[in-house]
């Protein structure tokens, strides 16, 4: 005996499968996200003043 599915939803699933599969191969091909790129910029911020405030010598120029 074979299942019965509703083809709307298949088709709506289809739908969705394959723009995940597109949206997957985009955020492959086009590297970080935004909030990736935001986040790492702020690490690198903190990383960096804290650096600075362990110097012993601050630099009067800067």
């Amino acid at each position: 005996m074979s299942r019965i599915i509703n083809l709307r939803t298949a088709r709506k699933q289809a739908a969705r499968d394959r723009a995940r599969q597109e949206g997957d191969e985009n955020a492959a091909r086009h590297g970080r996200s935004r909030a990736e790129r935001k986040l790492g910029a702020a690490l690198q911020e903190k990383a960096r003043t804290q650096l600075d405030g362990h110097q012993r010598d601050p630099d009067p120029k800067t």
